[in-house]
């Protein structure tokens, strides 16, 4: 471990906190002997802490006293469990909370007022360092936690920093975005073997349209309605195929999507 070098902690060893531990040991600076896990169920994601030889923890409160931040990488429905647990050896540790919907205040409430905490909306491209990722942060976190974390969260993509009341949205939005975008790339899919394409081409050929796509509107600062423009050539292949688009209403669809992601992580953090 290099010198002052914090020691991270996950608590929950599953496909976020996997996603994570890739992009801090890749591009974060960070080695196995600075990264501890915490699960008690032995999986597949469990595993993968093992097969980088860093060894899982029984429990979590071991991994807490020897940790300097601690990840709480737990399903929603688990976190008040975990809160009451650990609660008596937080004070003076940066917790970094990425379950969905729980808020800073219930967070502070459950872990005291000298626990510093962020909290932390990351998607699963973590995994192969394209994650989009927001966070806020409480109060009395300090300005070396604030570099320390848009590091770590830089080493698997980009980050943002946004008012808590916008981290619902953001869970609607990129949280849970990667499986609508699945869902498209599945269907243009289809629709390419439906055309006669080989069903390696066409999901081939869908999913880099879509990763060419986004990267055109990540380089170019362009908005997306004029890159579709210019796509889109008076009385061409494309307008046609919008127009479909349209009558079958994939806009709204979005829209409902991304609503309703939000009011169910609004639920969660009840």
């Amino acid at each position: 471990m290099a010198e002052n070098t914090p020691h991270i902690g996950f608590i929950g060893a599953g496909q976020m906190a996997t996603a994570l531990t890739k992009g801090f040991l890749k591009n974060g600076g960070l080695t196995t002997e600075d990264i501890s896990a915490a699960d008690p169920h032995d999986s597949a994601q469990r595993k993968y802490f093992q097969a980088t030889e860093i060894s899982p923890m029984d429990s979590n409160v071991d991994l807490v006293q020897v940790s300097d931040v601690v990840f709480l990488a737990v399903k929603p429905q688990m976190i008040n469990d975990v809160l009451e647990e650990i609660r008596e050896y937080t004070p003076g540790k940066l917790v970094v909370s990425i379950a969905a919907g729980v808020t800073l205040g219930k967070l502070q409430e459950a872990l005291g007022e000298e626990t510093r905490l962020i909290r932390v909306m990351p998607n699963t491209p973590c995994l192969c360092g394209q994650g989009a990722c927001a966070f806020c942060v409480s109060e009395n976190v300090t300005e070396d936690d604030m570099t320390l974390i848009k590091k770590l969260l830089k080493s698997v993509g980009r980050c943002y920093m946004v008012d808590e009341s916008k981290m619902d949205a953001v869970t609607g939005l990129s949280g849970s975005g990667p499986a609508y975008i699945y869902l498209i790339i599945e269907a243009l899919s289809d629709a390419g073997v439906k055309e006669g394409l080989p069903r390696d081409v066409a999901t081939s050929l869908a999913a880099q349209t879509v990763f060419g796509s986004a990267a055109m509107v990540i380089k170019t600062g362009d908005h997306p309605a004029v890159l579709k423009d210019k796509v889109t050539s008076p009385g061409g292949t494309t307008i046609a195929g919008m127009e479909q688009l349209e009558a079958g209403g994939v806009r709204a669809a979005l829209y409902a999507a991304v609503h309703a992601a939000t009011e169910r992580s609004k639920e969660l953090g009840k």
